[in-house]
């Protein structure tokens, strides 16, 4: 008799194929590393590992066998119909999805905030070591800097607003297909939903699963108000720090200009004994002396002490003179 697997038995299933897909990439590093070294094995691990699962899965689910975690818990995939087997294509798309495209995305995405955030810097050293790897690498990484390099100033900020965006949605987006799947209990993962692969279980107490499912559905019900609170705790901080990034320019061009204004008036310049340049959201330490804030700040960084009397405090001590005149 044959009947729907419940959502432990998938998810005892997909742990014990994560064991055994673990241990297969530790082993591939391992014998990697002793072959090539340290090096090579830091460059080439996240390809290793992407082999690995790729290999895991054509040896087990693309040559029509049940993988370790299927046999251990007695389920077999169907498709859609749920009176046959996945087609091969079918399987085929399965592991792309599951292994091959998670790996691109993570990549591009990569490499494409990589080059939207030091353009700059790369332009004025255009001689970089190549990078270790794939050939492909180096193919990409120039296709995406040339694309990159067509872009305004005001589109590259929204393409790197957008490549954040896109960072933060994807684990959300896991964690919602999570909170469905202890509700539903169908699809564990994310890419046996698309390709509509299901699972049938053959044998045992078939109602030893239906007293579970409650569980997981109230499960389900909790994770997905967490993650409701947690989209929404994001969305009010990224309002936020929008808010204090205009505001902050904001009173950095008024307080630069009424500075230069009333200076200017006055015949007196007021300078900064790090940059000895006209001072700039003057900003005092405990022991009185006035610098500027990027200039304190930055000694502070390395130095927790005062550059004219060496005097010792912490940077939470400065103080940023936000209405001062002189």
């Amino acid at each position: 008799m044959a009947a729907a697997a419940g959502p432990a038995r998938l998810v005892r299933c997909g742990q014990k194929d994560e064991l055994y897909r673990a241990g297969l990439r530790s082993g591939a590093g391992t014998a990697l590393r002793g072959l090539a070294g340290a090096r090579p094995w830091l460059a080439w691990r996240r390809e290793v590992e992407l082999l690995s699962d790729v290999a895991y899965f054509v040896l087990t689910t693309l040559s029509g066998y049940q993988t370790l975690g299927e046999e251990y818990v007695n389920i077999i995939q169907v498709d859609p119909s749920k009176k046959k087997v996945p087609s091969f294509l079918r399987r085929a798309l399965f592991i792309s999805l599951h292994t091959l495209v998670p790996y691109c995305l993570e990549k591009a995405l990569l490499h494409l905030q990589h080059e939207l955030q030091v353009e700059a810097e790369e332009s004025r050293s255009p001689e970089n070591p190549p990078a270790l790897g794939f050939p492909s690498r180096s193919f990409i990484r120039s296709w995406i800097r040339k694309q990159v390099g067509q872009l305004s100033e005001q589109q590259k900020k929204r393409a790197c607003q957008v490549v954040d965006v896109l960072k933060q949605s994807i684990p959300l987006l896991h964690r919602l297909h999570l909170a469905v799947f202890y509700i539903q209990g169908t699809f564990y993962h994310l890419s046996k939903r698309v390709t509509g692969i299901s699972y049938l279980h053959f044998g045992g107490l078939q109602g030893e699963d239906q007293s579970i499912r409650s569980s997981y559905k109230f499960l389900g019900i909790i994770s997905l108000f967490h993650l409701l609170l947690t989209i929404g705790v994001q969305m009010y901080s990224f309002k936020q720090k929008q808010r204090a990034r205009q505001e902050w320019r904001l009173h950095r061009n008024l307080t630069h200009q009424k500075s230069r204004s009333k200076e200017a008036a006055a015949g007196r310049q007021s300078r900064c004994t790090l940059c000895l340049e006209e001072r700039r959201h003057s900003t005092a330490t405990p022991c009185g002396h006035l610098f500027c804030w990027e200039c304190i700040t930055a000694w502070c960084s390395t130095r927790a002490e005062c550059p004219l009397c060496r005097e010792k405090f912490h940077p939470q001590k400065l103080i940023y003179l936000r209405h001062y005149q002189m």
